[in-house]
């Protein structure tokens, strides 16, 4: 079941590909596409010019680049040559990519030079950074022509035990961890997930809205489709349209994508009445499913959309839906093959099925620790088992549901009340858009649920009404004490809802 011949150096897999599908298009965006037999060539000669620039084993090199060719190119490029590639996101805020660049020792950032310029006017680094942006117009530094010339070879090698990644958490709290992640946990995540569970494989097209920085698109959109032989468009960033009008062009049939996305692309679906033709699997990650809307996107498109559960911390995934008609709606699936989760209460004991626990898993695809914070890896690492911090319930069949996480309970009066759970009670409400539920501080009950909502269209808002359609769904502890209407909900790369902007915002009076 689980694909082991393809947990192999990053090296090994891409000569093997290179010699098995040759010409086939392994990787295309707006401007460019790549086969496998050239992917094999660029990469390698950018990881030789990379050793010319003194990148040596173990070193991190760092990429901001939008969703491209280049960006696939590069990450290749840096875990051929042994280094670790440290993924940062082209919306990263100056000080972000200050703190980023500076905690990872990044000796080589690979960017454009509208960042660059940035950089070099705006900040201060604690180590010399060399540059390689894809606009320079210095042939020895700009990396579109950099990997199409020959340079001094030397022996490439990359080992699948040994941190290759820093990826920092998009974090809902204070400053992000970087989380060290092998190619083994990596490749495993795809041989027992991907490939098994969701079927990708050399005759998937995958269309691929997915930010390239976050560890969900590492995973699945640019080490998947080398893993799996498969051929992938890689979307500028994610649009409805854009979606619909590739999808009627062009014959993909794998979409991978996060809950709110789906959301959108149901709402245009319906208003525009348009389909998503040959895609015939989407598959979902990054954030919990509602299980409406898991419901109405499958009724509307007529075809499957699996979702699981997993973090950062674990590659990716942790849990999955299998295909077919004995999936649990509204439950984040099965654990991976291979991969040993439990639900335990405060003293470390299993919880009975159905009943409420912290959600803590085992496998090959757990992170080595976060980058330089011992004291913080001690926290969430015991014993080879990783504390997740969310909170979930297990069925008798094994079914996992994730019900909130343990920071995010919100405790009014001594009752705890998950803001998952009334976010999915308000967006029962056809009126709504999109929801997030916060707790504030109270005086007297200590917290109390708010939540901001996003109207549809041409809708009024009326905050006791939305208050009386809850009366219906949740208890009445729950209900939440303030609705406001916002414009936007701020949320992670993943979509997890960034609930301490919300709360900050409110106390701010900015909503």
């Amino acid at each position: 079941m689980i694909k082991k011949d393809i947990i192999q150096p990053i090296n090994d897999l891409i000569e093997k590909r290179a010699k098995e599908l040759k010409n086939k298009i392994a990787y295309a965006d707006q401007t460019e596409k790549i086969s496998y037999e050239n992917l094999n060539i660029e990469t390698k000669s950018l990881s030789f010019y990379l050793n010319e620039k003194k990148l040596n084993y173990g070193d991190a090199a760092s990429i901001i680049l939008p969703n491209s060719v280049n960006w696939i190119v590069s990450c290749f490029a840096i875990i051929r040559l042994g280094c670790l590639v440290v993924p940062i996101s082209y919306d990263s805020t100056i000080s972000e990519i200050k703190y980023k660049l500076n905690d990872s020792n990044t000796k080589i950032l690979i960017t454009t030079n509208e960042i660059k310029d940035k950089i070099k006017k705006q900040l201060e680094l604690k180590n010399e950074i060399q540059f390689i942006t894809v606009d320079d117009q210095k042939a020895d530094l700009n990396l579109t022509k950099i990997r199409k010339i020959n340079h001094q070879s030397i022996l490439l090698k990359d080992d699948i035990n040994k941190p290759s990644y820093i990826l920092y958490t998009s974090g809902t709290t204070g400053q992000p961890k970087g989380v060290l992640l092998t190619t083994r946990g990596m490749l495993w995540v795809i041989a027992s997930c991907w490939m098994p569970i969701a079927g990708l494989n050399e005759n998937s097209k995958v269309l691929s809205p997915l930010p390239l920085f976050h560890s969900y698109a590492l995973n699945l959109s640019v080490l998947g489709i080398l893993a799996a032989g498969a051929s992938e468009f890689l979307l500028p960033k994610f649009s409805p349209i854009d979606i619909f009008n590739k999808t009627n062009k062009e014959e993909f049939n794998f979409l991978p994508g996060v809950p709110t996305m789906f959301h959108y692309l149901l709402l245009t679906g319906k208003k525009d009445n348009l389909n998503l033709n040959n895609i015939n699997k989407c598959v979902s990650a990054g954030a919990i499913m509602p299980a409406k809307l898991n419901y109405d996107f499958e009724e509307y498109f007529n075809l499957e959309l699996l979702d699981g559960y997993g973090i950062t911390e674990t590659s990716t995934m942790v849990t999955m839906n299998w295909s077919g008609k004995e999936r649990n709606m509204g439950s984040c699936g099965l654990p991976l093959p291979g991969m040993s989760v439990r639900i335990v209460n405060d003293n470390d004991l299993d919880v009975k099925p159905g009943e409420e626990g912290e959600l803590i898993c085992r496998g090959p695809n757990v992170m080595i620790g976060y980058h330089k914070k011992e004291n913080e890896t001690d926290k969430i690492l015991k014993n080879g088992w990783y504390y997740t911090g969310d909170l979930a319930k297990q069925d008798l069949n094994g079914f996992i549901t994730i019900t909130g996480r343990l920071k995010e309970i919100i405790i009014r009066g001594g009752q705890n009340i998950s803001p998952t759970e009334v976010e999915e009670a308000i967006l029962k409400n056809s009126k709504i858009l999109d929801c997030a539920v916060v707790g504030l501080k109270h005086s007297e009950l200590g917290e109390i649920p708010a939540a901001f909502v996003i109207l549809k269209e041409g809708e009024i808002f009326n905050e006791n009404e939305i208050k009386n359609f809850c009366t219906n769904e949740l208890s009445k502890y729950k209900i939440p004490d303030i609705v406001k209407k916002i414009d936007f909900i701020p949320r992670t790369g993943s979509g997890k809802t960034m609930r301490y902007k919300l709360i900050q915002n409110y106390e701010e009076k900015s909503i």
